[in-house]
């Protein structure tokens, strides 16, 4: 009897360590099943894991394992039988996706997909793995597997039916993390067991333990005579109706609270609350996953979380911190790997992307909701972890107007009956989301009506009053005058809407004691140091004068008298007067708003926001302490702001995965990665130069990494050296998305990356 193999072993290479093809999908299939099982989807998962590698049977596979030809394509035999005989659409997709991602779904796309097709014109310019790759020999490798002692279900009599909505690629993308999950721990233990992840595998969620545990904090907490009596009854108020929430049973929450009164506890003090009466039920979350806009709030998340928990007594993996990291682009990672078995780089990309088998995992908006609208494997791997979790999204206004729709389409799908997740929004500007309900609401998902934690009769705002106000928005103020403002204050944050504003104003102020600047043309780890000084020159009452950009807004724990705050839209400014006397230790702080000389915004969408606020004061001023001024700000704002993107809702009627995926950004994809000469940053530029970069690379490089914009003429700054991606085994190939600074284009005392490269000209800019 002929014996097939599913991998190979590193270093034997005459296969007496090699894994047999049934051991690989009986695992895969073991182990798709109890991945889907909590959606109800596990007898399809356990017949994708037996199918997905059907093609392995042939001939052609056996030899390439033995070192005899590669380009070959193992999947699509197993996705043509799926549709064929199952006439089961999203699990066609699945199959055919696992290792080149998941390909447009519309019925047109899906009646093509033909192994005659294939064999004249292959999209990848591979091979079927049988020769000849006919109808008969395709039977052969089904014969093959069943020999195997591989049992399939029988064949229901209904028809092939493409998704349409939302919510059915969501379906499909969930099947889809649970097969590629379950291929990649697999085939990761039979080819690589050293790397193999050294986490204490499904850690389960100890909440009644670790709700103690912030109890114990929250006691301390309210004891603490450092902080306002009136700031701490509030915070203890607002503690109090996250309990009674945690007690309810709605899956979908907003939590509405002013900056300073402790949203990031209360938001997991609801979490754990309500997944320990689960617990007690015997339906216990499965996890908890906060998810932050900005890597700087959750930076002091994660110290937070592990410093409670890991006093007591939790170990080091129950909190689980994944930043999102924008990957390389190149040919292979645009069209999948060119051959199943040799996916370079996506053998260190396995390495590289987490699962999310964690009890508490702390992540990026970019992270969560780009992968939940992706089709790439290893984006999609973690999402079948999200049934029955519980998901804090903070700071939510940061969401971008044109993807509100579909983001909520698919969180409202995840919060459903079938997957059963917990979705809570929170912010102290609560965009009117509920307002688009009808939007949202479609086959798979009942709209967006979310309830509110915290009622009006608390009165949070009101209580929290604790700034002034000071509208200067009559006439524009010369840069000058602000400058002015900033020398007469011995403690200040001023804050601009661009980088390069930011820059000249400080370099204006450059001999002024106590300057800081901060803007994301300081790299993670700079911002980071920039941070710790301010907050101890703030404690230490030393002169501190900050000018910075919106990085300092949304979370950033910073206590300042007075804040200046160039016009921009309306939550951005509530934002700013966050950082304003935000511990309530003056009896008022002030925000000053002016309209800056030069008014320049970012993007369009933010000038048009920001137009919005003038004209709303216009007509008869603002109070930033009324949630309805932020309620009536978001309407107003989305009568002219595109709501749900055209293109993308035309890509998701098409069930067209790869241009959802392309066209679901939180962040613009024309940007590039910087990598600057900033502590060890100069060392990881040496290594890139020497040896090229790779995955692992990228990884450790991310602090010292700055964001910049394209320059529209496609001319790059000189001082900005390309780089080669380096996969393993392969020939090294440009990383368009990649490139390194010279020594002197970035400042490590205080203005870091000069986009001039270091001139004395403080108006060049791309």
């Amino acid at each position: 009897m002929t014996i097939y193999y599913g991998h190979t072993y590193p270093g034997d290479r005459i296969g007496t360590r090699w894994q047999l093809m049934k051991d690989h999908a009986l695992n895969v299939a073991r182990r798709a099943r109890e991945n889907a099982e909590p959606f109800g989807e596990g007898e399809r998962a356990e017949r994708a894991g037996k199918l997905h590698d059907l093609g392995k049977y042939g001939e052609l596979f056996q030899g390439r394992l033995r070192g005899e030809g590669s380009g070959l394509d193992h999947w699509s035999v197993g996705a043509c039988f799926v549709k064929q005989v199952y006439r089961d659409a999203g699990l066609t997709l699945v199959i055919q996706g696992h290792h080149v991602g998941l390909q447009p779904g519309d019925a047109q796309t899906l009646n093509d997909l033909k192994l005659d097709a294939l064999v004249q014109e292959h999209p990848l310019g591979l091979r079927l793995t049988e020769a000849p790759p006919d109808e008969a020999n395709s039977k052969k490798l089904l014969t093959r597997l069943l020999a195997d002692g591989i049992s399939l279900p029988a064949a229901p009599k209904i028809s092939l039916l493409p998704g349409q909505t939302a919510a059915d690629m969501l379906d499909t993308r969930m099947l889809f993390s649970s097969l590629v999950d379950a291929d990649y721990l697999d085939t990761e233990e039979a080819m690589r067991p050293d790397d193999r992840d050294e986490r204490p595998i499904n850690e389960t969620l100890d909440a009644v333990r670790a709700l103690a545990a912030l109890e114990t904090k929250l006691g301390m907490l309210g004891q603490n005579s450092d902080v306002p009596l009136v700031t701490r009854e509030l915070r203890a108020d607002l503690m109090q109706v996250c309990r009674e929430a945690g007690q309810a049973d709605e899956r979908l929450w907003t939590l509405t609270a002013p900056t300073g009164s402790g949203k990031t506890l209360a938001m997991l003090l609801f979490a754990l609350t309500r997944a320990a009466r689960m617990q007690a039920t015997g339906r216990p979350v499965r996890r908890i996953v906060v998810v932050l806009p900005f890597l700087s709030i959750l930076d002091q998340t994660v110290d937070e979380y592990r410093k409670l928990f890991g006093a007591a007594g939790f170990g080091k993996d129950f909190v689980l911190e994944h930043h999102s990291l924008a990957g390389i682009r190149t040919d292979e990672t645009r069209g999948g790997q060119a051959d199943g078995e040799a996916d370079q780089p996506g053998w260190e990309a396995r390495q590289f992307v987490q699962n999310w088998d964690a009890p508490v995992v702390i992540t990026t908006s970019v992270q969560l909701l780009e992968s939940l609208h992706a089709n790439r494997p290893g984006a999609c791997r973690k999402l079948h972890r999200l049934a029955h979790s519980i998901i804090l999204m903070d700071e939510v206004q940061t969401l971008p107007a044109a993807l509100a729709v579909p983001t909520l389409k698919t969180l409202a799908r995840l919060s459903s009956e079938k997957y059963g997740a917990v979705v809570v929004m929170a912010t102290a500007t609560q965009p009117a989301f509920d307002t688009l309900s009808e939007a949202v609401r479609e086959s798979g998902n009942d709209g967006w009506q979310p309830r509110e934690m915290a009622p009006a009769s608390l009165n949070l705002f009101g209580r929290a009053r604790r700034v002034n106000p000071v509208w200067k928005l009559d006439a524009p103020t010369p840069w000058t005058t602000a400058q002015s403002w900033i020398r007469e204050e011995t403690q200040v944050l001023c804050i601009v809407n661009m980088r390069k504003h930011a820059l000249e104003l400080a370099r204006a102020l450059e001999a002024e004691p106590g300057l800081k600047h901060l803007s994301t043309y300081l790299c993670p780890a700079h911002r980071r140091l920039i941070l710790k000084d301010i907050r101890a020159a703030l404690e230490d009452k030393q002169e501190v004068r900050v000018v910075a950009t919106q990085c300092v807004e949304a979370g950033v724990d910073l206590d300042f008298p007075k804040v200046f705050r160039a016009l921009g839209p309306l939550d951005s400014i509530a934002q700013a007067a966050g950082r304003c006397n935000r511990h309530k230790k003056l009896e008022s702080g002030e925000l000053r708003v002016f309209l800056p000389e030069e008014e320049k915004y970012p993007t369009p969408a933010y000038r048009r926001a920001a137009q919005i606020a003038l004209s709303m004061y216009r007509q008869g001023g603002l109070d930033l302490d009324a949630p309805t001024t932020f309620r009536r700000f978001y309407e107003w704002l989305w009568r002219y702001e595109d709501t749900d993107l055209e293109e993308l809702r035309d890509a998701v009627r098409r069930q067209d995965y790869p241009e959802v995926s392309r066209l679901y950004r939180l962040i613009p994809s024309d940007s590039l990665n910087v990598v600057v000469p900033y502590e060890q940053g100069r060392k990881l530029i040496w290594e890139a130069r020497q040896e090229g970069i790779t995955v692992d690379w990228m990884r450790r490089v991310q602090p010292y990494t700055v964001s910049v914009f394209r320059p529209a003429s496609g001319v790059l700054p000189i001082h900005l050296e390309p780089v080669n991606f380096r996969p393993r085994g392969g020939a090294p190939q440009p990383a368009a998305d990649w490139y390194l600074a010279h020594e002197g284009s970035y400042d490590e005392h205080r203005f870091g990356y000069l986009p001039d490269g270091g001139s004395a000209d403080p108006s060049t800019s791309y």
